[in-house]
């Protein structure tokens, strides 16, 4: 794991409802979390943590993920330099791709090759930062993205914190190299085994990192972690049938089949995409059986999840996004403070 000596934690944060965030940061940096996510899925993504960041003092605040090809890379560096400053250098910018129908036909917005684009988006977006806080020239040509254009009254003024971090969801190896060479950390997507973190994401990290001469020491890699537990019999198989379905939804995306190709699973991703388009959601869960629960999903009691999560992704990991479902106050922050406790 680098120079990180310990697993940080992070937790969702938002739960529909803006007016409980500050409610639910202040509980979370109670518990001992060293991070937040907001992720743009039926809601704006910062909105709620520039809630969050005005009722915290040190929690890490993150986007996991920000949908960046719904947007261009001055918003997200102003929206990034906003938050950064507000937040005392707390914000991390995570960004994503989603996959093309999301792009052409839920934002209206273009698609084409992804990786060149999101390479060329965070490059353009550290040519910005570097124009406002070290005053170098903004000219940059590429591809996709043109921005030759800042006037003083364009350049912000709180620039004591500089530019957020910028985290990159990747799950393939073209994305994920481009992760390596240009972000500072990943997020794996939570549809990702053990197996293919040692075998595929680690690998085209180090290739990214290779060529942009970085060292790992410098980059952090965050994945969430299904988790199937509760207090008793009844809450623990309410949670398997939630992340069976959970698992069958991702599973049915055409881009991430190489994940099941890896375990010999490839079959079953077009019967799942399938199934999706009819709609039969509930039946596509039953598909998931328990070889492939136990592969995406800690499955344990609440007291063995942190044993089970360190014995999983430990020395793969630098943070893990938990829910921690079940779990009494005193075991969630006991489960944090055996992860923070991992070399």
């Amino acid at each position: 794991m680098g120079a990180i000596e310990a697993m940080k934690v992070d937790s969702g944060l938002f739960g529909g409802d803006l007016g409980g965030v500050p409610e639910r940061v202040k509980a979370l940096e109670a518990a001992g979390f060293d991070g937040c996510i907001s992720a743009e899925v039926s809601n704006d993504p910062f909105l709620p943590l520039a809630l969050a960041a005005e009722h915290s003092e040190r929690i890490e605040l993150m986007t996991s993920i920000t949908v960046a090809f719904a947007r261009n890379p001055m918003l997200l560096a102003n929206m990034g330099h906003d938050l950064n400053a507000f937040s005392k250098g707390r914000f991390i910018l995570g960004l994503g791709s989603q996959i093309k129908p999301h792009i052409t036909k839920r934002y209206s917005m273009p698609w084409s090759h992804p990786a060149r684009r999101m390479r060329e988006m965070i490059l353009a977006m550290r040519a910005i930062w570097a124009d406002w806080y070290t005053g170098e020239p903004l000219d940059f040509r590429g591809e996709f993205y043109t921005h030759t254009l800042m006037t003083p009254m364009f350049r912000p003024d709180n620039k004591e914190f500089g530019p957020p971090r910028v985290f990159l969801a990747a799950v393939g190896p073209l994305m994920t190299g481009v992760a390596g060479e240009v972000a500072d950390g990943l997020i794996a997507h939570a549809f990702t085994t053990e197996r293919y973190l040692r075998e595929v994401t680690l690998p085209a990290i180090e290739k990214g990192l290779d060529k942009a001469s970085r060292k790992r020491a410098n980059f952090e890699i965050t994945c969430p972690t299904f988790v199937v537990s509760g207090p008793d019999a009844e809450s623990t198989a309410n949670s398997k049938v939630m992340v069976q379905r959970q698992i069958a939804f991702y599973g049915s995306t055409p881009a991430y089949r190489p994940v099941l190709d890896l375990h010999g699973w490839g079959d079953l991703q077009p019967e799942l995409n399938r199934l999706s388009k009819q709609g039969e959601w509930e039946k596509m869960g039953t598909l998931i059986n328990d070889d492939i629960l136990d592969a995406f999903a800690i499955v344990a009691p609440p007291d063995e999840v942190g044993s089970r999560l360190l014995a999983r992704y430990g020395g793969l990991l630098d943070r893990a996004v938990c829910t921690f479902m079940g779990a009494t106050p005193a075991q969630q922050r006991q489960l944090i403070d055996q992860l923070h406790a991992a070399s």
